[in-house]
C-alpha cells in the first residue's frame, strides 16, 4: 500500500512539474521551429518571437542568449499556455499542443553602444530573421557592410555573427566641379572630415578624418572616379570593402583604427576634355570620304 502511494506521488510530481514553472527540467528533444523573428527598435530594445509546431509530447526550445524578460507562451488563439523553464533560464519546455505555439520575450543587455556604434555578439543556430529600425539602410555583419536599400531586415541561417550599425550617421555631401560639371561625393561617418580634395591627374580622392574606430563609407560617382580602387591611410594600404556598385556609384567602406589622411585611388577619372567630340568628328569624316572622292574625280 505504501509503495503504491509513493509511486502515485512521484507520477503526480512529474505531471505537475511543467505547469508549476519548475527549474532544472531537461528534455533533449527539440521543438520544430517554424520561424524566429528578432525585432530591434531605435532605442536598441530587442523583442523575440518564436513560432513552433504542435506536438504530442513535451519538447525543449532554447532561448536566445541574454537577459530574458516578459516571457510568454500562447496558442494560435492567443490563449496563454503553461510555462516551464529548463536550465538557467536559457530554455523552455513546450507542452503538448494541438496547435502551433508562440513564444515571445524581451532581451535586455544584448546590444551595447560604443563609439556611436550599436553591437551585438549574436549566436543562434536556427534560421533567424532580423527586423531593424525603419530608417536604417546600412548594417555590418562581421565587419562586412550590408546595404538594406528598402528592405526592413535580413535573414541569417545558422547564425553566428557580430551585428553592428549606427543610427543618425552624418552624411557629408562634398562637391567636385570639373569642366563645368558638378559631381557629388557622399561621405558617411561620425568622424569629422577635413581637407577634402579631388586630384584629376593622380586619379584620387583624399580627405582627413579626426576620429579613429569609426566606419567611413564613401559613395563615389563612377563617372568621376572608376575602380578598381586602392585605399590608403597616410600612405599605408588599408583593408576596405567595395559594395553596392549600382552602375552609377560605388560604395567604399573602411574602419581606420587611427586618425589621418584617407586616399582613394582609381584607375580612370573624368577626362580633361570630352572624348565624344573627337569620336563624332571621326565618324563624320568617314561618312564624307565617298563624297570627297566623287568631287576629286570630277
Amino acid at each position: 500500500m505504501n509503495a503504491t502511494i509513493s509511486i502515485f506521488f512521484i507520477v503526480s510530481l512529474i505531471l505537475v512539474l511543467p505547469s508549476a514553472g519548475a527549474q532544472e527540467v531537461n528534455i533533449s528533444e527539440q521543438v520544430k521551429q517554424k520561424s524566429i523573428r528578432v525585432t530591434i527598435n531605435e532605442d536598441g530594445n530587442v523583442h523575440v518571437k518564436h513560432i513552433v509546431s504542435s506536438s504530442s509530447s513535451p519538447k525543449q526550445m532554447n532561448l536566445i542568449d541574454g537577459d530574458v524578460q516578459n516571457l510568454t507562451i500562447t496558442d494560435e488563439d492567443g490563449n496563454v499556455q503553461s510555462l516551464a523553464i529548463a536550465g538557467d533560464n536559457d530554455a523552455v519546455i513546450v507542452l503538448p499542443s494541438r496547435s502551433d505555439s508562440t513564444i515571445e520575450y524581451d532581451l535586455d543587455q544584448v546590444l551595447f553602444q560604443k563609439d556611436n556604434v550599436w553591437a551585438w555578439d549574436f549566436r543562434y543556430l536556427e534560421t533567424t530573421s532580423f527586423i531593424l529600425p525603419e530608417d536604417l539602410d546600412l548594417v555590418f555583419v562581421n565587419d562586412r557592410p550590408v546595404n538594406m536599400d528598402e528592405r526592413k531586415g535580413f535573414t541569417c541561417h545558422g547564425c553566428q555573427m557580430i551585428l553592428e550599425y549606427s543610427t543618425n550617421e552624418p552624411k557629408n555631401i562634398l562637391e567636385v566641379n570639373w569642366e563645368d560639371k558638378k559631381y557629388l561625393v557622399e561621405i558617411r561617418t561620425f568622424a569629422d572630415i577635413e581637407n577634402f580634395d579631388f586630384n584629376q591627374p593622380e586619379k584620387r580622392i583624399s580627405f582627413k578624418i579626426s576620429d579613429s574606430n569609426q566606419f567611413v563609407t564613401t559613395v563615389i560617382p563612377l563617372e568621376l572616379l572608376w575602380g578598381p580602387y586602392a585605399v590608403f591611410l597616410d600612405d599605408e594600404k588599408q583593408l576596405f570593402h567595395e559594395f553596392n556598385n549600382n552602375g552609377t556609384h560605388a560604395w567604399i567602406n573602411l574602419r581606420p583604427d587611427t586618425v589621418g589622411e584617407i586616399t582613394m585611388i582609381g584607375t580612370t577619372v573624368v577626362p580633361e576634355f570630352s572624348i565624344i567630340a573627337p569620336l563624332a568628328i571621326g565618324f563624320v569624316m568617314i561618312l564624307m570620304i565617298p563624297f570627297m572622292k566623287k568631287i576629286n574625280l570630277h
